[in-house]
């Protein structure tokens, strides 16, 4: 008899499961399979749970990590601007008089409160300092994306705009 595994002529072979296939094998490539049973008296299939535990350890140990899952960040709120000016004003200054406080130029402020120049984070925490605001907001990251189903996962759907 012929192996159908590694094609050796031996004198008996065994009928084993070896990736959910049905193959009669020699003695030495019966060890990657299972022993054959045939389906029980009320019909059910073979099960294969020696070959799911692996499949099922292979999946896990091949999945990629999020490594930014639940991390947060800090960023800059949408606004800044409106946010300075407004209370700068309720502090009774000038931009003029509120860069000198802060040791900035004018033109720097103006371009701050039109939000057409982002502050870096030491200016940030100059203004918070000096006017006594929160310019800053806690960001989670990591979470999916898209207004597919429950999968988890990313698809074309998720970049395609609509409308």
């Amino acid at each position: 008899m012929i192996c159908e595994m590694c094609g050796k002529t031996v004198p008996n072979t065994r009928t084993v499961i070896i990736e959910g296939s049905k193959l009669n094998v020699c003695p030495g490539c019966a060890k990657f399979g299972e022993d054959y049973r045939a389906p029980g008296a009320n019909g059910s299939p073979v099960t294969h749970t020696v070959i799911e535990e692996r499949l099922q350890k292979r999946e896990k140990r091949m999945k990629s990590k999020d490594i930014y899952a639940g991390a947060s960040s800090t960023e800059l709120v949408d606004n800044y601007g409106a946010v300075i000016k407004a209370a700068r004003e309720a502090k009774g200054m000038d931009q003029e008089q509120f860069a000198a406080s802060i040791l900035e130029k004018k033109g720097t402020i103006s371009k701050i409160e039109s939000n057409s120049l982002v502050p870096d984070d030491k200016l940030i925490k100059k203004i918070e300092k000096a006017l006594d605001i929160k310019l800053t907001e806690s960001v989670q990251s990591g979470g999916t994306v898209g207004a597919g189903g429950g999968s988890g996962k990313m698809t074309l759907a998720d970049f395609i705009k609509k409308g």
